[in-house]
């Protein structure tokens, strides 16, 4: 596979469980636009859009608007993987990408406690539908056949 191989649209909301027109959409607001256009038009994408894709679609859940996702997708970009990869020229401007992505991380573990804690919430509540549901059950006289009539 060649490292810029380009993808329509349908391949890309395939790989990525986004409709085509959330794709669009985020096009649109310029969140994760086409790499490119075919001749006759067609959105065209690269592995580095299908990513970004990936991480605003994870993104969702947690609530963040659509200038997080940008801020967030804007710090990713320019900081390397890891700290041994390309060294970072200008040290201040380093830290203060490390500073937003630690805070957004931040409200990432936040966002997924307050997530947990509903989910706790919603399990309890099923847990005691299904004892009201097991205790009428439990006290319904048995059925007999033809007892309706």
């Amino acid at each position: 596979m060649a490292a810029h191989r380009l993808m329509r649209i349908g391949e890309v909301a395939e790989r990525t469980g986004l409709s085509l027109r959330t794709i669009r959409f985020y096009g649109e607001v310029g969140v994760v636009g086409a790499a490119e256009r075919s001749e006759g038009g067609f959105r065209l994408y690269t592995e580095m859009e299908v990513r970004r894709l990936e991480l605003v679609r994870r993104m969702r859940p947690l609530g963040f608007c659509l200038e997080d996702v940008r801020g967030l997708l804007d710090v990713l970009e320019l900081l390397p993987e890891t700290a041994s990869s390309e060294p970072f020229s200008d040290r201040n401007a380093h830290e203060e990408l490390v500073g937003r992505l630690r805070k957004y991380w931040q409200e990432t573990d936040a966002r997924c406690e307050d997530l947990r804690a509903e989910l706790a919430s919603a399990e309890a509540f099923a847990r005691s539908l299904h004892g009201h549901l097991a205790r009428l059950v439990d006290a319904a006289p048995e059925r007999r056949p033809g007892a309706d009539r």
